[in-house]
Protein backbone atom coordinates (compact mmCIF):
# COMPACT_ATOMS: atom_id res chain seq x y z
CA UNK A 1 0.00 0.00 0.00
CA UNK A 2 1.21 3.19 -0.75
CA UNK A 3 0.67 6.89 1.22
CA UNK A 4 -1.97 7.56 -1.65
CA UNK A 5 -4.13 4.86 -0.50
CA UNK A 6 -5.10 5.47 2.94
CA UNK A 7 -8.69 7.43 3.59
CA UNK A 8 -9.08 10.55 4.76
CA UNK A 9 -12.04 10.03 6.84
CA UNK A 10 -11.91 12.74 9.32
CA UNK A 11 -13.25 16.46 9.52
CA UNK A 12 -11.88 19.38 11.38
CA UNK A 13 -14.16 18.69 14.22
CA UNK A 14 -13.04 14.61 14.49
CA UNK A 15 -9.44 16.18 14.34
CA UNK A 16 -10.23 18.25 17.62
CA UNK A 17 -11.32 15.69 19.65
CA UNK A 18 -8.46 13.19 18.36
CA UNK A 19 -6.66 16.26 20.34
CA UNK A 20 -8.79 16.14 23.23
CA UNK A 21 -9.17 12.39 23.51
CA UNK A 22 -5.11 12.09 23.78
CA UNK A 23 -5.10 14.95 26.07
CA UNK A 24 -7.93 14.70 28.59
CA UNK A 25 -6.80 11.64 30.64
CA UNK A 26 -3.39 11.82 31.79
CA UNK A 27 -3.05 14.93 31.74
CA UNK A 28 -5.45 15.94 34.50
CA UNK A 29 -5.59 12.88 36.52
CA UNK A 30 -1.69 12.87 36.33
CA UNK A 31 0.37 15.30 35.52
CA UNK A 32 -1.32 18.63 37.17
CA UNK A 33 -1.00 16.51 40.35
CA UNK A 34 2.79 16.40 40.10
CA UNK A 35 3.89 19.51 38.51
CA UNK A 36 2.03 21.31 41.62
CA UNK A 37 4.17 19.37 44.21
CA UNK A 38 7.42 21.04 41.76
CA UNK A 39 5.69 24.82 41.36
CA UNK A 40 3.83 25.21 44.72
CA UNK A 41 2.13 28.77 44.17
CA UNK A 42 3.73 29.04 41.25
CA UNK A 43 1.59 25.98 39.97
CA UNK A 44 -0.97 28.24 37.66
CA UNK A 45 2.05 29.78 35.80
CA UNK A 46 3.62 26.59 35.11
CA UNK A 47 0.08 26.28 33.71
CA UNK A 48 0.58 29.05 31.50
CA UNK A 49 4.02 28.21 30.27
CA UNK A 50 3.59 24.78 29.23
CA UNK A 51 0.49 26.10 27.41
CA UNK A 52 2.62 28.61 25.64
CA UNK A 53 5.23 26.24 25.00
CA UNK A 54 2.83 23.56 23.39
CA UNK A 55 1.04 26.75 21.67
CA UNK A 56 4.78 27.43 19.69
CA UNK A 57 4.96 23.46 19.58
CA UNK A 58 2.06 23.11 17.72
CA UNK A 59 2.30 25.76 15.00
CA UNK A 60 5.24 24.66 13.97
CA UNK A 61 3.58 20.40 13.97
CA UNK A 62 0.40 22.06 12.07
CA UNK A 63 2.88 24.24 9.67
CA UNK A 64 4.37 20.86 8.57
CA UNK A 65 1.27 18.94 8.57
CA UNK A 66 -0.42 21.43 6.73
CA UNK A 67 2.45 21.31 3.69
CA UNK A 68 3.51 16.99 4.64
CA UNK A 69 -0.14 15.61 5.38
CA UNK A 70 0.94 12.38 5.94
CA UNK A 71 1.10 9.59 8.29
CA UNK A 72 4.43 9.61 10.72
CA UNK A 73 4.69 13.49 11.65
CA UNK A 74 7.86 14.76 12.83
CA UNK A 75 9.67 11.07 11.67
CA UNK A 76 8.52 12.00 8.10
CA UNK A 77 9.17 15.42 8.40
CA UNK A 78 12.64 15.18 10.11
CA UNK A 79 13.28 13.06 6.99
CA UNK A 80 12.26 15.41 4.21
CA UNK A 81 13.74 18.41 6.14
CA UNK A 82 16.56 17.72 8.25
CA UNK A 83 18.49 14.15 6.97
CA UNK A 84 17.32 10.58 7.62
CA UNK A 85 19.04 10.38 10.76
CA UNK A 86 17.24 12.89 12.26
CA UNK A 87 13.91 11.77 11.10
CA UNK A 88 14.42 8.04 12.57
CA UNK A 89 15.55 9.81 15.95
CA UNK A 90 12.32 11.82 15.69
CA UNK A 91 10.23 8.70 15.12
CA UNK A 92 12.48 6.44 17.73
CA UNK A 93 11.46 8.74 20.50
CA UNK A 94 7.86 9.26 19.73
CA UNK A 95 7.53 5.75 19.94
CA UNK A 96 9.36 5.54 23.14
CA UNK A 97 7.45 8.85 24.41
CA UNK A 98 4.02 7.97 23.88
CA UNK A 99 4.31 4.00 24.36
CA UNK A 100 4.89 5.78 28.04
CA UNK A 101 2.03 7.80 27.93
CA UNK A 102 -0.13 5.10 27.08
CA UNK A 103 1.38 2.79 29.77
CA UNK A 104 0.75 5.30 32.16
CA UNK A 105 -2.97 5.62 30.76
CA UNK A 106 -3.59 2.22 31.17
CA UNK A 107 -2.00 2.00 34.89
CA UNK A 108 -4.32 5.33 35.60
CA UNK A 109 -7.54 3.18 34.19
CA UNK A 110 -6.47 -0.12 36.69
CA UNK A 111 -6.20 2.20 39.66
CA UNK A 112 -9.49 3.59 39.24
CA UNK A 113 -10.99 0.34 39.07
CA UNK A 114 -9.26 -0.52 42.20
CA UNK A 115 -10.93 2.25 43.91
CA UNK A 116 -14.30 1.10 42.86
CA UNK A 117 -14.10 -2.47 43.48
CA UNK A 118 -10.82 -3.11 45.34
CA UNK A 119 -7.89 -4.76 43.69
CA UNK A 120 -4.40 -6.30 44.92
CA UNK A 121 -1.50 -4.59 44.50
CA UNK A 122 -0.07 -7.10 42.27
CA UNK A 123 -3.67 -7.31 40.30
CA UNK A 124 -3.28 -3.53 39.15
CA UNK A 125 -0.80 -4.87 36.13
CA UNK A 126 -2.75 -7.44 34.76
CA UNK A 127 -5.91 -5.33 34.44
CA UNK A 128 -3.78 -2.77 32.69
CA UNK A 129 -2.93 -5.48 30.68
CA UNK A 130 -6.68 -6.30 29.85
CA UNK A 131 -7.73 -2.81 29.07
CA UNK A 132 -4.85 -2.56 26.45
CA UNK A 133 -5.90 -5.79 24.94
CA UNK A 134 -9.73 -4.51 24.83
CA UNK A 135 -8.32 -0.91 23.64
CA UNK A 136 -6.42 -2.65 20.90
CA UNK A 137 -9.23 -4.81 19.44
CA UNK A 138 -11.01 -1.49 19.11
CA UNK A 139 -8.50 -0.07 17.15
CA UNK A 140 -8.23 -3.10 15.13
CA UNK A 141 -11.90 -2.29 14.50
CA UNK A 142 -11.40 -0.17 11.72
CA UNK A 143 -11.05 4.03 12.21
CA UNK A 144 -14.77 4.71 12.00
CA UNK A 145 -15.68 2.77 14.73
CA UNK A 146 -12.69 4.18 16.86
CA UNK A 147 -13.28 7.97 16.25
CA UNK A 148 -17.05 7.00 17.55
CA UNK A 149 -15.91 5.66 20.06
CA UNK A 150 -13.21 8.57 21.34
CA UNK A 151 -16.22 10.95 20.43
CA UNK A 152 -17.92 8.96 23.13
CA UNK A 153 -15.28 9.05 25.42
CA UNK A 154 -13.92 12.76 25.11
CA UNK A 155 -17.42 14.41 25.71
CA UNK A 156 -18.05 12.45 28.96
CA UNK A 157 -14.51 13.59 29.78
CA UNK A 158 -15.18 17.45 29.39
CA UNK A 159 -18.99 17.60 30.74
CA UNK A 160 -16.98 15.63 34.08
CA UNK A 161 -14.55 18.22 34.14
CA UNK A 162 -16.40 21.47 33.55
CA UNK A 163 -19.51 20.04 35.98
CA UNK A 164 -16.35 19.17 38.91
CA UNK A 165 -14.35 22.71 38.22
CA UNK A 166 -17.00 25.08 37.70
CA UNK A 167 -18.99 23.45 40.79
CA UNK A 168 -15.66 24.04 43.10
CA UNK A 169 -14.86 27.72 41.69
CA UNK A 170 -18.13 28.55 43.04
CA UNK A 171 -17.90 26.57 46.12
CA UNK A 172 -14.23 27.52 46.77
CA UNK A 173 -14.22 30.77 48.82
CA UNK A 174 -10.69 30.11 50.82
CA UNK A 175 -8.72 31.16 47.43
CA UNK A 176 -4.83 29.22 46.99
CA UNK A 177 -3.79 26.98 49.53
CA UNK A 178 -0.83 29.14 51.20
CA UNK A 179 2.56 27.68 53.16
CA UNK A 180 3.69 25.41 50.62
CA UNK A 181 7.13 26.19 49.81
CA UNK A 182 8.09 25.51 46.40
CA UNK A 183 11.82 24.73 44.74
CA UNK A 184 12.02 27.89 43.19
CA UNK A 185 12.97 27.89 39.70
CA UNK A 186 13.98 24.56 39.35
CA UNK A 187 10.65 23.48 40.55
CA UNK A 188 8.72 25.71 37.95
CA UNK A 189 10.99 24.87 35.54
CA UNK A 190 10.05 21.22 35.84
CA UNK A 191 6.67 21.45 36.27
CA UNK A 192 6.29 22.97 32.97
CA UNK A 193 7.89 19.90 31.24
CA UNK A 194 5.77 17.82 33.38
CA UNK A 195 2.31 19.79 32.55
CA UNK A 196 4.09 20.25 28.95
CA UNK A 197 3.77 16.65 28.19
CA UNK A 198 0.05 16.93 29.13
CA UNK A 199 -0.61 19.06 26.19
CA UNK A 200 1.24 16.86 23.28
CA UNK A 201 -2.21 15.18 22.62
CA UNK A 202 -2.32 17.84 19.91
CA UNK A 203 0.28 15.97 17.90
CA UNK A 204 -1.46 13.26 17.33
CA UNK A 205 -3.42 15.02 14.74
CA UNK A 206 -0.38 15.58 12.96
CA UNK A 207 0.15 12.36 12.83
CA UNK A 208 -3.06 11.34 11.50
CA UNK A 209 -2.60 14.31 8.85
CA UNK A 210 -2.56 11.30 5.85
CA UNK A 211 -6.72 10.60 7.15
CA UNK A 212 -7.46 14.64 7.64
CA UNK A 213 -10.13 15.76 5.15
CA UNK A 214 -8.56 19.20 3.54
CA UNK A 215 -5.15 18.64 6.12
CA UNK A 216 -3.96 22.12 4.40
CA UNK A 217 -6.90 24.03 6.43
CA UNK A 218 -8.07 21.77 9.09
CA UNK A 219 -4.72 20.65 10.61
CA UNK A 220 -3.93 24.08 11.67
CA UNK A 221 -7.81 25.05 13.24
CA UNK A 222 -7.91 21.52 15.35
CA UNK A 223 -4.21 22.02 17.14
CA UNK A 224 -5.08 25.82 18.29
CA UNK A 225 -8.33 24.96 18.87
CA UNK A 226 -7.22 21.66 21.29
CA UNK A 227 -4.89 23.71 22.67
CA UNK A 228 -6.76 26.39 23.74
CA UNK A 229 -9.71 24.37 25.27
CA UNK A 230 -7.23 22.34 26.80
CA UNK A 231 -5.67 25.30 28.82
CA UNK A 232 -8.88 26.38 30.04
CA UNK A 233 -9.58 23.65 31.52
CA UNK A 234 -6.06 22.46 32.98
CA UNK A 235 -6.02 25.98 34.60
CA UNK A 236 -9.82 26.18 35.59
CA UNK A 237 -9.67 22.14 37.25
CA UNK A 238 -6.12 22.42 38.41
CA UNK A 239 -6.33 25.90 40.30
CA UNK A 240 -9.28 23.99 42.21
CA UNK A 241 -7.79 21.23 42.74
CA UNK A 242 -4.56 23.19 44.21
CA UNK A 243 -6.87 25.76 46.46
CA UNK A 244 -9.44 22.50 47.83
CA UNK A 245 -6.41 20.17 48.43
CA UNK A 246 -3.32 21.73 48.40
CA UNK A 247 0.05 20.64 46.64
CA UNK A 248 0.61 17.38 48.72
CA UNK A 249 -2.17 16.43 48.63
CA UNK A 250 -2.84 16.64 45.20
CA UNK A 251 0.27 15.37 43.86
CA UNK A 252 -0.46 12.04 46.56
CA UNK A 253 -3.91 12.15 45.44
CA UNK A 254 -2.53 12.25 41.11
CA UNK A 255 0.44 9.05 42.13
CA UNK A 256 -2.87 6.96 43.43
CA UNK A 257 -4.80 8.01 40.25
CA UNK A 258 -7.58 9.44 42.41
CA UNK A 259 -7.27 13.31 42.68
CA UNK A 260 -10.33 14.43 41.10
CA UNK A 261 -12.45 11.38 43.33
CA UNK A 262 -10.78 13.11 46.61
CA UNK A 263 -11.49 16.52 45.00
CA UNK A 264 -14.93 15.76 44.64
CA UNK A 265 -14.98 14.01 48.14
CA UNK A 266 -13.51 17.64 49.90
CA UNK A 267 -16.26 19.59 47.44
CA UNK A 268 -18.85 17.58 48.83
CA UNK A 269 -20.49 16.73 45.63
CA UNK A 270 -23.26 14.72 45.62
CA UNK A 271 -22.38 11.11 43.42
CA UNK A 272 -19.20 13.52 42.85
CA UNK A 273 -16.72 10.37 43.97
CA UNK A 274 -18.86 7.85 41.67
CA UNK A 275 -19.55 10.43 38.81
CA UNK A 276 -15.27 11.26 38.42
CA UNK A 277 -14.67 7.63 38.61
CA UNK A 278 -16.23 6.79 35.75
CA UNK A 279 -15.14 9.93 33.83
CA UNK A 280 -11.73 9.45 34.87
CA UNK A 281 -11.58 5.85 33.16
CA UNK A 282 -13.10 7.09 30.10
CA UNK A 283 -10.51 9.74 29.94
CA UNK A 284 -7.63 7.31 30.37
CA UNK A 285 -9.21 5.23 27.72
CA UNK A 286 -9.61 7.54 25.48
CA UNK A 287 -5.83 8.58 25.68
CA UNK A 288 -4.99 4.73 25.26
CA UNK A 289 -7.29 4.31 22.34
CA UNK A 290 -5.75 8.07 20.59
CA UNK A 291 -1.92 7.04 21.69
CA UNK A 292 -2.44 3.26 20.13
CA UNK A 293 -3.91 5.17 16.82
CA UNK A 294 -1.27 7.48 16.43
CA UNK A 295 1.57 5.10 17.43
CA UNK A 296 0.38 2.88 15.13
CA UNK A 297 0.38 5.73 12.00
CA UNK A 298 4.28 6.44 12.95
CA UNK A 299 4.92 2.53 13.11
CA UNK A 300 3.15 2.65 9.58
CA UNK A 301 5.58 5.24 8.29
CA UNK A 302 9.03 4.05 9.58
CA UNK A 303 7.81 0.65 8.11
CA UNK A 304 7.34 1.88 4.57
CA UNK A 305 10.85 3.48 4.86
CA UNK A 306 12.49 0.16 6.01
CA UNK A 307 13.61 1.68 9.40
CA UNK A 308 11.35 -0.98 11.07
CA UNK A 309 10.55 -4.79 8.65
CA UNK A 310 8.35 -3.70 5.88
CA UNK A 311 5.45 -5.85 7.70
CA UNK A 312 4.37 -2.72 9.14
CA UNK A 313 3.40 -1.13 6.74
CA UNK A 314 0.70 -3.05 5.22
CA UNK A 315 -2.79 -1.98 5.98
CA UNK A 316 -5.97 -3.90 5.76
CA UNK A 317 -8.29 -4.87 3.29
CA UNK A 318 -10.16 -1.42 3.84
CA UNK A 319 -7.24 0.63 3.39
CA UNK A 320 -7.90 2.11 7.03
CA UNK A 321 -6.04 0.03 9.47
CA UNK A 322 -2.17 -0.94 10.21
CA UNK A 323 -2.80 -3.90 12.11
CA UNK A 324 0.78 -5.13 12.29
CA UNK A 325 1.49 -1.69 13.60
CA UNK A 326 -0.87 -1.54 15.64
CA UNK A 327 -0.16 -5.05 17.18
CA UNK A 328 3.55 -3.83 17.46
CA UNK A 329 2.81 -0.76 19.26
CA UNK A 330 0.52 -2.56 21.90
CA UNK A 331 3.18 -5.01 22.39
CA UNK A 332 5.71 -1.87 23.28
CA UNK A 333 3.13 -0.78 25.64
CA UNK A 334 2.28 -4.09 27.12
CA UNK A 335 6.12 -3.96 28.46
CA UNK A 336 6.14 -0.49 29.81
CA UNK A 337 2.63 -1.82 31.69
CA UNK A 338 4.78 -4.47 33.40
CA UNK A 339 7.11 -1.61 35.05
CA UNK A 340 4.09 -0.35 36.79
CA UNK A 341 6.16 2.80 37.96
CA UNK A 342 3.03 5.52 37.66
CA UNK A 343 5.20 8.68 37.71
CA UNK A 344 8.47 6.72 36.16
CA UNK A 345 6.58 6.11 32.98
CA UNK A 346 5.69 9.71 32.88
CA UNK A 347 8.80 11.45 33.66
CA UNK A 348 10.10 9.07 30.74
CA UNK A 349 7.71 10.29 28.44
CA UNK A 350 8.56 14.09 29.61
CA UNK A 351 12.26 13.47 28.44
CA UNK A 352 11.24 12.10 25.23
CA UNK A 353 8.54 14.02 24.05
CA UNK A 354 10.81 17.20 24.24
CA UNK A 355 13.02 15.77 22.03
CA UNK A 356 10.74 14.92 19.27
CA UNK A 357 9.37 18.31 19.38
CA UNK A 358 12.55 19.69 19.72
CA UNK A 359 12.87 17.84 16.08
CA UNK A 360 9.40 19.12 14.75
CA UNK A 361 10.52 22.83 15.53
CA UNK A 362 13.76 22.27 14.09
CA UNK A 363 12.21 20.54 11.13
CA UNK A 364 9.61 23.94 10.21
CA UNK A 365 12.79 26.35 10.68
CA UNK A 366 14.42 24.30 7.37
CA UNK A 367 10.93 24.87 5.42
CA UNK A 368 10.89 27.39 2.36
CA UNK A 369 9.08 30.77 2.98
CA UNK A 370 6.45 29.33 0.67
CA UNK A 371 5.43 26.51 3.28
CA UNK A 372 5.55 28.87 6.34
CA UNK A 373 2.01 30.11 7.66
CA UNK A 374 3.61 31.25 11.04
CA UNK A 375 6.80 33.47 11.93
CA UNK A 376 10.47 32.17 12.49
CA UNK A 377 10.20 32.78 16.21
CA UNK A 378 7.52 30.67 16.81
CA UNK A 379 9.70 27.92 16.06
CA UNK A 380 12.52 29.51 18.03
CA UNK A 381 10.46 29.82 21.11
CA UNK A 382 9.38 25.63 20.70
CA UNK A 383 13.12 24.85 19.91
CA UNK A 384 14.45 26.76 22.84
CA UNK A 385 11.81 25.64 25.26
CA UNK A 386 11.92 22.03 24.66
CA UNK A 387 15.53 21.50 24.34
CA UNK A 388 16.30 23.77 27.89
CA UNK A 389 13.23 22.02 29.49
CA UNK A 390 15.50 18.53 28.77
CA UNK A 391 18.12 19.12 31.84
CA UNK A 392 15.40 19.55 34.32
CA UNK A 393 13.50 16.48 34.63
CA UNK A 394 14.62 13.48 36.75
CA UNK A 395 18.43 12.73 36.43
CA UNK A 396 16.93 9.13 37.02
CA UNK A 397 15.11 8.97 33.91
CA UNK A 398 17.87 9.75 31.75
CA UNK A 399 19.82 6.91 33.29
CA UNK A 400 17.14 4.84 31.13
CA UNK A 401 16.61 7.67 28.42
CA UNK A 402 19.95 7.74 27.55
CA UNK A 403 20.52 4.05 26.53
CA UNK A 404 17.43 3.52 25.31
CA UNK A 405 18.08 6.74 22.84
CA UNK A 406 21.69 5.18 21.68
CA UNK A 407 19.88 1.79 20.93
CA UNK A 408 17.37 3.35 18.34
CA UNK A 409 20.52 4.92 16.42
CA UNK A 410 22.20 1.60 16.59
CA UNK A 411 19.61 -0.23 14.99
CA UNK A 412 19.64 2.80 12.48
CA UNK A 413 23.51 2.55 12.13
CA UNK A 414 22.71 -1.16 11.58
CA UNK A 415 20.04 -1.00 9.58
CA UNK A 416 22.12 1.86 6.90
CA UNK A 417 25.83 -0.39 6.77
CA UNK A 418 22.82 -3.45 5.48
CA UNK A 419 21.29 -1.31 2.81
CA UNK A 420 24.81 0.48 1.73
CA UNK A 421 25.80 -3.08 1.62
Amino acid sequence: MTAAELKREIGIAGAVLLGLGSIMGTGVYVALGLAALEAGSLFPLAIVGAALLALCNGLSSAQLAASHPVAGGSYEYGYRLIGPRTGFLAGWLFLCAKSASAATAALGVAAYLDAVVGLPESARVAIALVVLALVTTAVLGGLRRSNRLNAVLVLTTVSVLLWLGLTGLLREGGGAVTGFSARGATGYLEAVALVFVAFTGYGRIATMGEEIRDPARNIPRAVLATILVTAALYLLVGHVAYARLGAPAFAEASERGRPLAELAAVIDLPGGSVVTTIAAITAMLGVLLNLVLGLSRVALAMGRRRDLPATFARLDASGLTPRPAVLLVAGIIAALILIGDLRFAWSFSALTVLGYYGIANLAALRQPPTERRFPRLVSVAGLIGCLGLLFFVDREVWYVAGPVVLLGLAWKLVLDRRRLA
